[in-house]
């Protein structure tokens, strides 16, 4: 210890006050009363039992004489039953698992539970109760129940297909009792969706009568028989989901981190993303609680660490209930915030009986949950006014379970729980600068004292706020007093802030901005420190379940402050401080070790070696660290210095370098093994942050792409026997952001060519041959999209003779280009799963076997998934789970195509996936073959009517082509030709541009162009239905989409109405965008205003209005809204889908 202070009771700093004396309790018989009342309890609960028992066996003995042996068989199994049931007469923590027994059985689901939008459901109809006499005769069961339920794990419910995701909403019911093999009778018997639990467990005993147990299923469920060692346990089963989570790099420092097994092992839990982490240090290993649709903003742990709690924020949040021993789900609470806000703090009680949440709302609400008792609803609410602040930290009374403490930087509130009546009750004090007539502070934390009768608020001036805690008897009504609290005194600690405020043993304990750990008594007199450590801010302290040793001979603790100088015994416990660093402190021989040291800012670069298991992480702190992903090592890492936050890093193809771009415009290049400086001196070509990095294939180029839109070439050079890197030259060649920078190879040379794709919808090649110092040469420039912008692009591997590249645009659009002449060969429908793919890879390959089939990875918002190759349309050849619920950052393949990594930026974690190949082609197969998987796409699939009118329209185009009125004899045929196809797609509500109608011909005429040569003018039905999927929207016209067009082209008229003048809406058509003649535009308005009612002058026997006739004035408004242009003009209906938000409206054909 060093320096070394007063008792900060000196410092007390009411009335001049050199100490601060004991508070007497107000009602010395409350807590002897409550004993009491709890005994009583217990004993009633005694009774009960035994009456329920011999209930029991009057009905045993009423049994018929058919089913004795059943009896005999299941009699030694009740009595272990009627053992343990009478053993709850006490309630502990570790009692709760008997209840949880039953309750796992219906809320069972593999940990990983989320996808895309789908999560596990728990229905909570009916209470569990300890000792019923029903449960006694029907233990065996209810355990032949759990183990009969099939584990269904969480990828496979997280797989879902892009046609399904769109409809299936978080919150779905995905329990499921499946068919066993014990009978059809069993079937019969089953439950349906709608029953409460306590429906299923009656009828499951009434099936228990007529089906004997199997011999060899264990008697207990894994809840309430596991040891704490199942959790680690290797599981050798084969993963049946093409991306598996195997590994959590990085830890979100904003949430604790808990200290939850400490007998011959160290293990630990934390929050990464939208996972919580057990991680055990001496094994190495991580074992995932997945389930939570959006990250995780706060969970909590019972006093025994068996109990684990999480809850996030975002839409359809949930609170989720773990057993720590197995990692199972034992309870799922939704709905808990149907404001959709999520929760903000959670805290569980010492006994685990209860949970109490505050919400994320403007408005808080606090909840208490019986969560052992399997309910839906809180039993008790409370809404706080915003006058209180937003209240941040909740914790219980650690000896009463009905008391809570809550406080936001402002104000800490008092509840008290009156159960009887599910009401609860609050007092929260206002305290000024006067209460006191001294600074407070701010709060941070706040706990109850360890005498019982009172609280204590830390501050971030490094003081404590006492409270007297004034409760009613317990015998009092609650309208003749409500419980208070009172501030007493202000006790000025330190001047350090303090940032944790806990209780251990007899101690109170803080920890505070400077890194400082100091333990004081119940008179808050200093009784030991630890200062010399030199960590940062202290973000949270857990200690050990197991208490200290007492001291022997060859025991080393520290002494304390006290005048005998005892040896200071306390257990040994983790830090969690604000760099992101966990820290275990064993206290006998007072020894630190480092346990995790991540990255404390947002990561968005991540790149892996291309031939060693490495992967490297990079930080807006500045650091880059190099992990072995195989084993789970920290290898090396190397910390800039402040105000370089690492942007992007990529390994060049031999892995001898790591390029880095830096947030504030710096380029390095570092050795790949020591991340030392590969060249003197960084380059400084830019002032913005370098988002892409990207090497030639020969190692001879570098290019970065920034945020001001600009690429910059790098080039080595040999000087004096020694490779160089020089700067080239730098050009400002988009309007908007750079989306991808990507090296290739000419086809007829080895020479590297460059090309940069910007949301600006251009894709430019730079010629390297022709620049030179500080001109940077462009090739040639090609416009990819016309409405929608580009997202990311790769070159297509080889699997054809054709050179292609891909690009992905926001409209979920996958376009091949051909890499020589920049012509849009085939647009396809690629993933759909909630956003458009925001960055792709194709997967490695080792062997020339594996040559023969390729995959592509892909991220998008929130999601990382697998393609099959080659892109189809077929939505089952893709595959998608979440990742990082606020954001994928970036995306990482190893070398060997096993695994894949996602960055999660503001989360602070690295997710490490591996790759199930089998499985994504099981799911294929399963999706059907040739056309069958296409139907499924249109309304009523084969046999529905949208098909059947794609049919007539299909054959009636071949009577257009022959002439309308022609008497000649006609020719049916399987084809029709392509001048043919535009009228049928609009025929069928799809309304292409002329540039779609364009890339549709190209895609038809040249499909076998490299391979026989012939150019196409025809198409075929099957052809046609895929040429439609693969180019129509993916989620039809849109109001939507029309009412952004007149909010961008219109202006806003006196009703407040984005709307366009009539001449300018005439003016607008004749000459923007693909602009009209003024004949074309007549006979468009001919047509649509009914005036042409059979049609447009491709028809022109059929015509009976000239287009010139029209006229403007009296059909068209003066002022053209939205609305009006869908629906008076182009003859739509406007229909709102109950999928999709309620502003978007589907614009449907009306006919």
């Amino acid at each position: 210890m060093s320096d070394a202070e007063e008792s900060p009771l000196g410092e007390t700093e009411e009335d001049g006050e050199t100490e601060m004396e004991e508070e007497e309790e107000e009602n010395p018989n409350y807590y002897a009363e409550v004993e009491s009342m709890q005994q009583e309890s217990k004993e009633d609960d005694t009774v009960a039992w035994r009456d329920s028992q011999e209930e029991g066996e009057e009905k045993e003995k009423k049994e018929e004489a058919v089913r004795e042996e059943t009896v005999e068989k299941a009699g030694t199994a009740q009595e272990e039953v009627a053992a343990e049931v009478q053993e709850e007469t006490t309630v502990k923590p570790q009692d709760i698992t008997e209840t949880v027994g039953t309750l796992e059985r219906l809320s069972l689901t593999d940990p990983q539970s989320v996808m895309s939008e789908t999560s596990p459901k728990t229905h909570g109809g009916g209470e569990l109760k300890h000792s019923l006499p029903s449960e006694l005769s029907s233990s065996l069961s209810s355990q032949i129940e759990f183990l009969d339920l099939e584990l269904t794990s969480f990828e496979e419910q997280q797989m879902s297909s892009p046609e399904s995701q769109s409809s299936r909403e978080l919150g779905d019911d995905t329990d499921r009792v499946p068919q066993d093999e014990l009978g059809q009778e069993r079937r019969d018997l089953e439950p349906g969706k709608g029953e409460t639990r306590q429906e299923k467990r009656v009828s499951y005993l009434a099936e228990e009568k007529e089906v004997q147990p199997e011999a060899d299923i264990p008697k207990d469920s894994l809840v309430s028989t596991t040891t704490e060692d199942i959790l680690f346990q290797k599981d050798e089963s084969a993963s049946v989901c093409p991306l598996t989570m195997t590994w959590s790099f990085g830890w979100n420092s904003s949430l604790p981190v808990y200290y939850i097994r400490d007998t011959n092992q160290r293990v630990l839990l934390y929050a990464s993303a939208h996972t919580a982490v057990i991680y055990d240090v001496f094994k190495n290993s991580q074992h995932h609680l997945q389930g939570h649709p959006n990250v995780i903003s706060c969970f909590c742990i019972s006093e025994d660490r068996r109990w684990i709690a999480t809850a996030d924020k975002g839409p359809n949040c949930l609170i989720i209930i773990w057993d720590s021993f197995t990692g199972i789900p034992v309870h799922t609470i939704f709905d808990s915030c149907p404001e959709g806000n999520g929760i903000r703090t959670i805290a569980i009680s010492r006994d685990a009986k209860y949970l109490a949440t505050i919400s994320d709302a403007e408005m808080q609400k606090v909840c208490i949950w019986r969560w052992t008792l399997a309910v839906e609803t809180p039993a008790c609410t409370l809404d706080l006014p915003k006058e209180y602040g937003f209240q941040n930290y909740l914790t219980f009374n650690p000896t009463n379970n009905k008391e809570l403490v809550s406080n936001s930087k402002t104000q800490a509130i008092y509840y008290l729980w009156y159960e009887e009546g599910d009401i609860l009750t609050h007092s929260a004090p206002l305290l000024t600068e006067k209460t006191f007539n001294k600074l407070v502070g701010k709060f941070s934390q706040s706990v109850f004292h360890l005498n019982l009768t009172q609280m204590l608020s830390a501050t971030m001036e490094g003081k404590l706020v006492v409270w007297d805690v004034d409760r009613p008897p317990p015998s009092a009504p609650t309208s003749l007093g409500l419980p208070y609290i009172r501030p007493c005194k202000l006790v000025h600690l330190q001047k350090e802030s303090i940032s944790v405020l806990t209780t251990v043993d007899s101690y109170i304990v803080t920890g505070d901005a400077k890194g400082h750990i100091k333990f004081y008594d119940h008179t808050l007199s200093i009784i030991h420190w630890y200062s010399h450590f030199k960590l940062s801010s202290i973000r949270c302290l857990s200690f050990s379940k197991t208490p200290a040793t007492p001291p022997t001979e060859n025991s080393n603790y520290p002494p304390d402050c006290t005048l005998k100088g005892d040896p200071f015994v306390i257990r040994n416990l983790v830090i969690g401080t604000s760099d992101a660093t966990v820290y275990h402190l064993t206290t006998d021989g007072t020894k630190l070790e480092k346990l995790l040291v991540e990255p404390k800012d947002a990561i968005y670069a991540i790149s892996c070696h291309p031939y060693q298991p490495l992967i490297a992480i990079g930080s807006f702190c500045g650091m880059i660290k190099v992990w072995d992903y195989e084993r789970k090592k920290y290898l090396f890492s190397r910390v800039f210095e402040k105000g370089l936050g690492v942007q992007s890093l990529t390994y060049n193809p031999e892995g001898a370098f790591l390029g880095a771009g830096f947030t504030e415009g710096t380029v390095y290049i570092l050795d790949a093994m020591s991340l030392e400086n590969e060249i003197p001196e960084p380059f400084k070509y830019s002032t913005t942050s370098v988002t892409h990095i990207s090497f030639s294939h020969d190692s001879q180029y570098m290019a970065t792409a920034d945020v001001s839109f600009t690429v910059a070439v790098y080039k080595v050079k040999v000087k004096s026997g020694k490779r160089v890197w020089e700067y080239l030259a730098r050009l400002r060649s988009h309007r908007k952001s750079i989306q991808s920078l990507l090296f290739g190879m000419h086809l007829d040379s080895s020479e590297p060519r460059l090309l940069s794709l910007g949301r600006d919808k251009l894709l430019i090649e730079y010629s390297l041959l022709k620049s030179y110092r500080d001109h940077l040469e462009v090739l040639d420039i090609h416009r990819t999209d016309q409405g929608s912008y580009p997202t990311c692009m790769i070159w297509y591997p080889p699997l054809i003779k054709e050179r292609f590249l891909i690009i992905s645009n926001s409209n979920y659009k996958v376009k091949l280009f051909n890499s020589t002449t920049k012509m849009c060969r085939k647009t396809l429908l690629g993933p759909v799963y909630g956003s458009p793919i925001e960055q792709i890879q194709i997967l490695p390959v080792k062997t020339t076997v594996e040559l023969q089939k390729r995959y592509l990875v892909f991220i998008n918002t929130d999601k990382v998934g697998l393609q099959i190759l080659p892109i189809d349309g077929n939505p089952h050849k893709t595959a998608a789970i979440i990742c990082h619920p606020n954001g994928v950052a970036g995306l990482a393949l190893a070398y060997d195509g096993h695994y894949a990594f996602t960055a999660g930026g503001p989360d602070r974690s690295v997710l490490q996936w591996e790759i199930n190949l089998s499985a994504l082609e099981a799911a294929v197969s399963l999706g059907g073959e040739d056309l069958t998987p296409f139907y499924a796409l249109v309304s009523g699939g084969r046999e529905g009517k949208f098909y059947r009118e794609l049919e007539d329209y299909f054959y009636y185009s071949q009577l257009r082509s022959q002439g309308i009125d022609t008497m000649e004899t006609r020719k049916v045929s399987e084809h029709i030709c392509l001048s043919e196809l535009p009228f049928v797609m609009r025929a069928i509500g799809f309304y292409p541009s002329e540039e779609k109608i364009e890339d549709m011909f190209n895609e038809i005429r040249f499909s076998e162009y490299v391979d026989t040569g012939e150019i196409i003018d025809k198409i075929n039905l099957p052809d046609f239905l895929k040429i439609y999927l693969n180019h129509r929207p993916p989620f039809g016209n849109t109001m939507h989409s029309i009412q952004k067009s007149f909010d961008i082209l219109g202006y806003t008229n006196s009703k407040g109405k984005k709307v366009i003048q009539r001449e300018d809406f005439l003016k607008l058509l004749l000459t923007r965008g693909e602009h009209m003649t003024e004949d074309e535009m007549s006979d468009c308005f001919a047509s649509l205003l009914g005036l042409n009612p059979e049609g447009w002058k491709s028809e022109p026997a059929a015509s009976s209005v000239k287009g010139s006739e029209v006229c403007y004035e009296e059909e068209l408004p003066d002022e053209i809204t939205a609305e009006i242009f869908a629906t008076d003009i182009l003859g739509f209906t406007i229909s709102p889908d109950s999928r999709q938000d309620p502003t978007v409206s589907e614009v449907i054909r009306n006919v």
